[in-house]
């Protein structure tokens, strides 16, 4: 199967998991995880209309940005080492993994002047090798990192459980949902707190239907990664 084909099978995908609970698919962002991939696959998925790709490790991204156009929006979805944050200032339009206060402070100290927009990462299936803040501990994060000079929290990411069982894949996705909806709700959080990333290519309906607004998805667009 060609990424045209692929392309069209996952939109297909978010349209019916948006249908069945009367939501605008329009309202659903697709990213492309593109790590691993070389810039040629990201070059054809451009063509075929996607602007937006989410990166695992900065070294393999600072490499891809320069070779793509200049309005390719850039996501930084990987574990991010404090050692490596100079080298993403201005790069990314988002990064996922802000899982912790502590990473936070040290991203804000260093933006001199400019500004980052982040999601707070959430270990919602409590697996130890995922990372993440608490669902418990989340509200208390979120918090904090609203008030840190230069950051702009938009929302949530999670990644699901790594199982089959669609019930506990569920219970998780609508936990975070919960969770999202209360922090929205206060006053510190603004309304650019907007974003719930958690799906990605083997859950990503289970994750609309329960509320998801950006889904993650690269294996069922790019294919296995070698």
């Amino acid at each position: 199967m060609d990424l045209k084909d692929s392309l069209s099978q996952v939109q297909n995908r978010i349209r019916k998991a948006a249908g069945s609970i009367r939501w605008d698919p329009q309202d659903i962002q697709l990213l492309a995880v593109s790590k691993t991939f070389p810039a040629e696959n990201i070059q054809a998925a451009y063509a075929l209309g996607l602007r937006d790709f989410g990166e695992n490790r900065v070294q393999e991204a600072l490499e891809k940005i320069p070779l793509l156009p200049p309005d390719t929006r850039w996501h930084l979805i990987g574990r991010l080492q404090s050692n490596k944050i100079n080298k993403i200032l201005g790069k990314f339009v988002l990064i996922h993994s802000i899982d912790s206060l502590e990473l936070a402070q040290a991203l804000s100290s260093r933006l001199s002047g400019l500004h980052q927009d982040i999601l707070l990462e959430v270990n919602s299936s409590g697996e130890s090798s995922k990372a993440g803040v608490a669902p418990s501990q989340a509200e208390e994060a979120a918090e904090a990192i609203s008030r840190l000079p230069g950051l702009r929290l938009r929302g949530l990411m999670t990644v699901g459980p790594l199982t089959e069982d669609l019930s506990r894949q569920r219970e998780a996705f609508k936990e975070m949902k919960g969770l999202f909806d209360r922090i929205r709700e206060k006053p510190w959080a603004g309304g650019g707190f907007s974003i719930l990333s958690m799906g990605m290519s083997g859950d990503l309906e289970v994750a609309i239907e329960e509320g998801s607004t950006l889904v993650r998805v690269g294996t069922a667009l790019f294919g296995k990664r070698q």
